[in-house]
């Protein structure tokens, strides 16, 4: 799944939500989204229900998009096992070791979303150091 649509990506966790509430065997990348979902459990009952919901990435929203915040999530997850690009594992590292694991990547979130818009917003590719360098500040703020 390196370049899924918006409802591939809703099917994807829909579907590894099923498959955990049948107690059916999950492969390859559910494994790590069951984690992310059941980390969530406010986004249960949507995962459950075909109904459609924010579709907004805008920072300014007021509503968050539950799918977008779970692919950042599992995206996050992915650089850090992999250590890519090279130095997020141990930032999200210094940030987990001042708000747990959980928070760390919502504070990586940001960082993550502040990377993409700006990409976005320049049609420039992301940049990694700068990437990198505001999950550190955010790593040092006390």
């Amino acid at each position: 799944m390196f370049n899924p649509t918006r409802d591939q990506v809703r099917a994807f966790f829909r579907d590894t939500w099923q498959k955990y509430r049948r107690n059916a065997l999950l492969e390859g990348l559910e494994t790590t989204a069951i984690g992310i979902l059941l980390d969530h459990p406010e986004y249960h009952a949507l995962l459950g229900e075909r109904a459609s919901e924010p579709l907004s990435a805008n920072p300014e929203t007021p509503t968050p998009n539950a799918f977008l915040h779970l692919s950042m999530h599992l995206a996050l997850e992915e650089q850090y096992g992999i250590d890519q690009p090279a130095g997020v594992r141990s930032a999200i590292d210094a940030l987990r070791s001042r708000l747990g694991m959980h928070e760390a990547m919502h504070a990586a979130m940001e960082s993550l979303g502040e990377m993409m818009w700006t990409a976005q917003r320049n049609g420039t590719a992301p940049d990694a150091d700068t990437y990198l360098d505001s999950l550190r500040r955010r790593a040092s703020r006390r």
